[in-house]
């Protein structure tokens, strides 16, 4: 090769040499990057799934399962009452408790039908008539450990709210935890005891979702979107 033709390809050659070199400096250190953001982003936020988090889906919420009857073996959302009563977890907590239909529903008086039944257990009232607080306090005169208050009114506005449940402002308190439960959940629990004669269900609660993915958390085929679409409202009574 001439010494014209050497002047020019060696040029060529190491030009294209440093280009390739260079491209792989920069797509080398962008994998880096990438691999480094993944692993820290994995270290404090577990369990993603298409951007959702469980700890987001979790957000303060508590979790139980229906171990018994078989057809409402799911995981159900509560929403604690804000600034009233004990906690899930601590004032009351159980893997085999009973979540026990109060008779009358809407526990705003202390004498139900069913006192024996809810007593040490978990009362499932039904919302309206009286407060809140008012609820939680007959159904801990009564010896029951704690209450979940649901919606049985399909044709109310926020019928598919979660309602965060407020004191009313009275000089009274009570130390059992309580729960709201999304109407279609209570409705349901309600209809299949009811259909299938028996006095409660089977619960374990609370359950620690915060390890498992959010598409492997077993809920109730009619709420397709409880743990996602579950709005706000906030009251003492309704």
């Amino acid at each position: 090769m001439t010494r014209h033709a050497l002047s020019v390809v060696v040029p060529q050659v190491l030009r294209i040499w440093r280009w390739k070199a260079g491209l792989h400096f920069v797509v080398s250190t962008f994998c880096w990057f990438t691999l480094i953001s993944f692993v820290w982003c994995g270290a404090n936020n577990l369990h993603m799934n298409d951007g959702v988090r469980t700890q987001d889906i979790i957000a303060g919420d508590v979790f139980f399962e229906i171990l018994e009857p078989s057809a409402l073996e799911y995981t159900y959302r509560l929403r604690p009452a804000k600034d009233f009563g004990g906690t899930f977890g601590i004032s009351y907590k159980s893997p085999q408790g009973k979540l026990v239909p109060a008779i009358p529903a809407d526990a705003c008086s202390a004498k139900f039908e069913n006192a024996d039944e809810l007593e040490g257990n978990i009362a499932l009232v039904e919302r309206g008539h009286c407060s809140f607080l008012t609820k939680a306090i007959n159904v801990e005169a009564i010896g029951g450990a704690a209450i979940i208050v649901t919606e049985y009114d399909t044709e109310i506005d926020d019928f598919d709210y979660y309602i965060e449940m407020v004191h009313d402002n009275t000089d009274r308190d009570t130390d059992i935890p309580a729960g709201f439960l999304h109407g279609k959940n209570g409705i349901i629990i309600r209809q299949t005891l009811k259909k299938m004669n028996l006095p409660y269900a089977i619960v374990n609660i609370p359950v620690n979702l915060t390890f498992i993915q959010p598409h492997m958390i077993n809920q109730p085929p009619w709420l397709p979107c409880m743990l996602w679409c579950g709005g706000i409202l906030q009251g003492a009574c309704r």
